[in-house]
């Protein structure tokens, strides 16, 4: 009985997610807000997890660079309990709270995010970078290091050079690319999140990686820095 009681506040859960994100679908503009010379400063997002008695905690780290100089320009970090339930398809809620408070810890006023994780790459458009756009306010990208297979498609293997890209296509419309960023290495998948047209993303994207990874420089620092603070964590009394 206490089973089928958790299972009923389960599916209410995952019905009030899916209400909230097709009203937001709505909204998604895959247009520029800002021409690609406009743009400075870019924030990287990334959220490491880890448990503690029965307890789940998450760090989200947020790190800002200059386009024109190469430069952090700061990064900013927040830890907390995470309170609500995994959903599969709705990770953008769980992420989401701890990420709009690390943000409004930034000194400075980014004009582009781009986020570990996907945006219109979706089953409903409505990855993280695209669900968060609507609180930040940003146009925002997604950056996938693994490929989400919707509706059964794979992707096409781009050519192995700098820059080559095959455009993912399901039923019909254009949900993102899987970019070659170095010869050799797997593709990454990039996504619009919202405000920003995915051969603009695609840019930024290219525009941040340098040899040390064939993910943009922001994104790999955002990982680095939230995996480190969430060493020191785990090792610190909850």
């Amino acid at each position: 009985m206490m089973e089928l009681k958790e299972k009923e506040k389960f599916d209410i859960l995952e019905s009030q997610f899916a209400e909230i994100q097709r009203k937001l679908a709505d909204k998604i503009n895959l247009v520029n807000r800002l021409s690609i010379k406009d743009i400075d400063l870019i924030s990287g997002v990334d959220l490491a997890y880890w448990e503690s008695k029965g307890k789940e905690y998450a760090v989200c780290c947020i790190v800002m660079l200059s386009c024109k100089t190469r430069e952090i320009v700061e990064m900013k970090y927040l830890s907390g309990e995470v309170t609500v339930p995994y959903v599969a398809g709705y990770l953008s809620f769980r992420e989401l709270p701890l990420i709009l408070e690390t943000y409004k810890l930034l000194e400075n006023n980014p004009d582009v995010i781009m986020f570990d994780g996907n945006g219109y790459l979706h089953y409903r458009n409505m990855g993280i970078a695209t669900h968060a756009s609507f609180y930040l306010n940003k146009p925002t990208i997604g950056v996938a290091k693994s490929y989400l297979k919707i509706d059964n498609v794979d992707y096409m293997m781009p050519e192995d050079k700098v820059g080559a890209f095959t455009d993912i296509i399901i039923n019909g419309k254009v949900y993102g690319r899987a970019l070659r960023t170095h010869k050799g290495v797997r593709p990454i998948f990039v996504s619009c999140g919202n405000w920003i047209d995915l051969d603009t993303a695609t840019e930024l994207v290219l525009d941040l990686i340098d040899k040390e990874s064939h993910l943009p420089m922001i994104i790999r620092k955002a990982d680095i820095e939230t995996r480190k603070q969430r060493s020191k964590l785990m090792s610190q009394p909850q």
